[in-house]
């Protein structure tokens, strides 16, 4: 048996034994339950669309290769990327044309003018900081205070060579700091004075990490950060540098030649509906539709005021440039 063949066979067990038929199933390719409170997201697309999506853990990396891997007999039906991966998804020609429910409220430059990828969702890059984890430290305000030997040990970024919010980190420093997307070499030079302060640099998701206080201050989405303070409670603030930072979305994109077409359209339709866009709102993400947040949910949210400093940015060319940007870190500063 091939692995294309038991990667199908494993997929459609999943569906059946996520309790509907086949032909009321849909696969999403990187939907975890407890990121973006997909774990809502979903629960509501089978109660308003009859539609079992289970679960699924993969980060945007690994969904693009899977994809690629399995182009000659997809599995996946739809699939949820950081808008890079999504850019290189049409480019590798595993992605489908679909333009849904809400296509024409969604900006441009927001979506692939044909309909390969579109936002649904967007988060602010910034700082994520515990403040009791600081022990009276002061809550750093730029990019700048991150290289103070006061916060020696204290600050955690994702390895920006593995991981997406990683990069995004570093396209955020880079962009603040004078740089642009041809020339990385304000970020690569702070990363290497950031060494000074022994940070930590995981692969993955290390929310977690920051309410226990192991990693009290972490370059992340304002999205997490809001979700540890009003849901889990934590004294976790949430910084947009004073130099500057960028807005980052994440798509959704219907899946070439998926087995269950029918089902991930109306799955992308559910998610850019009122309803699925005010679930991203009440799990703190920016809809792409603005019409979808409520003033409750973005009482939670920083200040537009603060907001002016994230701009976003030629995500084309960002996705463009990550793997040089990638092995220039590697070679430069890991």
């Amino acid at each position: 048996m091939s692995i294309k063949t038991f990667a199908r066979g494993l997929a459609v067990a999943a569906l059946f034994a996520a309790g509907g038929a086949f032909a009321q199933t849909a696969l999403c390719y990187n939907c975890p339950p407890e990121w973006a409170d997909w774990g809502t997201q979903l629960k509501a697309i089978k109660e308003k669309t009859g539609i079992t999506v289970p679960p699924d853990n993969k980060n945007s990396g690994q969904s693009l290769a899977q994809l690629v891997a399995e182009k000659a007999a997809p599995v996946a039906d739809v699939t949820y990327l950081g808008v890079t991966f999504g850019i290189q998804a049409k480019k590798d020609g595993v992605v489908a044309p679909y333009k849904p429910a809400g296509w024409n409220e969604i900006p441009d430059g927001l979506k692939d003018p044909d309909g390969h990828w579109f936002t649904i969702h967007s988060g602010t890059l910034g700082l994520m900081v515990n403040v009791d984890a600081l022990k009276g430290k002061p809550v750093p305000k730029s990019w700048k205070d991150l290289q103070n030997p006061q916060y020696k040990g204290l600050i955690g970024y994702l390895d920006p060579a593995s991981a997406f919010v990683g990069y995004v980190g570093a396209v955020a420093i880079n962009q603040a700091l004078g740089g642009s997307l041809d020339n990385f070499g304000p970020a690569i030079g702070f990363f290497k004075d950031l060494k000074k302060n022994d940070p930590i640099v995981p692969k993955q998701t290390s929310y977690a990490r920051v309410l226990s206080g192991e990693i009290p201050i972490l370059l992340d989405y304002d999205f997490n950060a809001y979700r540890a303070r009003y849901k889990d409670r934590a004294n976790v603030a949430f910084v947009i540098p004073a130099e500057g930072s960028v807005v980052v979305p994440y798509v959704m994109s219907l899946v070439n030649k998926g087995p269950n077409a029918a089902n991930g359209r109306k799955v992308l339709d559910f998610v850019l509906s009122n309803e699925g866009q005010a679930i991203w709102a009440n799990a703190y993400l920016r809809p792409v539709r603005a019409s979808a947040m409520s003033k409750e949910a973005e009482a939670r949210f920083l200040p537009a005021s603060e907001y002016a400093r994230a701009k976003a940015v030629d995500y084309a060319k960002m996705a463009e440039v990550q793997k040089a940007f990638s092995d220039r870190y590697l070679k430069e500063v890991q």
